[in-house]
């Protein structure tokens, strides 16, 4: 199995929750809990590193990076399906919100945030 589709992955976590009886443990609440216990030991990964260091891991810390990511991508699209929400349109409708909120010939090259700016667009 490739794996290649939010789907299939979707279906694969759901058989093995399943297979384990886990499913009584995935409510949307413990799996963001267990999502942003993910993100935290991401950010250990990087934490004392320079910008430009964080570019360029070692085999082993990258590898424990793609790790990391991989647990916190299953508990994403785990807790979404729990919720019912398709990942991949409520990315694009955040990207349409986000275009709208931050116009690049406004905010090239500027990382503040919508509410920082002189007119803030809504």
């Amino acid at each position: 199995m490739s794996g290649d589709s939010i789907e299939q992955l979707d279906r694969r976590l759901q058989r093995f929750a399943r297979e384990r009886d886990w499913e009584q443990f995935h409510s949307p609440k413990n799996l963001s809990m267990a999502l942003i216990a993910e993100c935290a030991e991401l950010v250990e990964h990087f934490q004392w590193l320079s910008q430009e260091q964080s570019y360029r891991l070692p085999p082993d810390k990258h590898d424990a990076v793609a790790m990391e990511l991989a647990d916190i991508f299953i508990y994403l699209v785990r807790c979404a399906e729990r919720l019912d929400i398709d990942l991949i349109e409520a990315a694009n409708r955040k990207i349409g919100i986000n275009e709208r909120r931050y116009p690049a010939q406004r905010v090239r090259g500027d990382a503040r945030r919508a509410g920082e700016y002189d007119n803030p667009v809504e």
